[in-house]
């Protein structure tokens, strides 16, 4: 049983809002994870093709036994495979991995500005919708600029987009118009891969309340309103990531934590990936 809340998207779709991230666990690894994982009461994993653990994913969903539509699955197109003619193949691929009718939400990996086909590719995903194929579409790592091309020239606006985020890297502004555009905002990294497990603050946060500085980010984004997707391979640290709905945050701890913005990324500036 998941005690998980929901948020819903800008179609009804709801969606957990807390999550499994599977980059980097090896699809020879990916099932026993995710059955820690269901088992805790996780009904949310995010993966990509890029991550090369889609047929993992789709074995250990229907290994686990649960209803399908119970489980969310999340899985992305990558970045060589954007284009209108080649997402739908990459598409095919995706679902051919997984073993699955449908995923619950598909996303755009990168918003890859040098090849600049992310419009041509989401009129893809705009015809895979249509076609009932996907519950739902969005995007990741997608700043302001490529979101209101977005909107200039397709049809559609994203259900979600899955950004870089953690308390080093607020991205205020960026959260800000997605919620403007009823765009839901997914944190990737949100423990700035591990930077802030032994984070001062965060532990004397943590002491008032029991609970590990993992657990006081996983709060805080759950109270910012983000879908937080923390990563990992350990099934305690697993349990223990979902462990965060005893306890609140109060308005002095939020504040102490927006003291501990950088602008420090861990992972790429999605201007400059390709």
């Amino acid at each position: 049983m998941s005690t998980v809340p929901m948020i819903t998207l800008d179609n009804g779709v709801e969606i957990p809002q807390l999550g499994l991230g599977v980059w980097q666990v090896e699809d020879a690894f990916v099932e026993g994870v995710l059955e820690a994982a269901f088992a805790a009461g996780y009904r949310h994993i995010d993966s990509a093709a890029a991550y090369g653990n889609e047929a993992g994913v789709g074995r250990a969903v229907v290994a686990s036994g649960l209803p399908r539509d119970e489980i969310f699955v999340t899985t992305k197109l990558q970045n060589e495979d954007q284009g209108y003619d080649s997402t739908l193949r990459a598409f095919d691929a995706s679902m051919d991995r997984l073993g699955l009718d449908h995923v619950d939400l598909y996303l755009i990996h990168w918003q890859s500005l040098k090849k600049d086909k992310y419009v041509e590719t989401w009129k893809a995903f705009e015809q895979l919708y249509a076609d009932k194929r996907v519950r739902a579409i969005g995007v990741s790592n997608f700043h302001i600029p490529a979101l209101q091309r977005l909107f200039a020239e397709t049809d559609l606006r994203p259900a979600v987009n899955q950004i870089e985020l953690h308390p080093h890297l607020p991205q205020d502004e960026l959260r800000a118009f997605n919620a403007e555009n009823d765009i839901v905002t997914q944190a990737w990294s949100p423990l700035a891969q591990g930077g802030l497990v032994n984070d001062p603050t965060l532990k004397a946060i943590g002491a008032k309340y029991g609970k590990t500085p993992s657990q006081v980010a996983i709060r805080w984004h759950l109270q910012l309103g983000n879908v937080v997707l923390p990563k990992s391979k350990t099934p305690s640290r697993i349990a223990e990531n979902i462990d965060v709905f005893d306890f609140a945050l109060d308005n002095e701890d939020m504040a102490s934590i927006a003291d501990l913005e950088t602008g420090v990324r861990t992972g790429g500036d999605p201007d400059l990936v390709d």
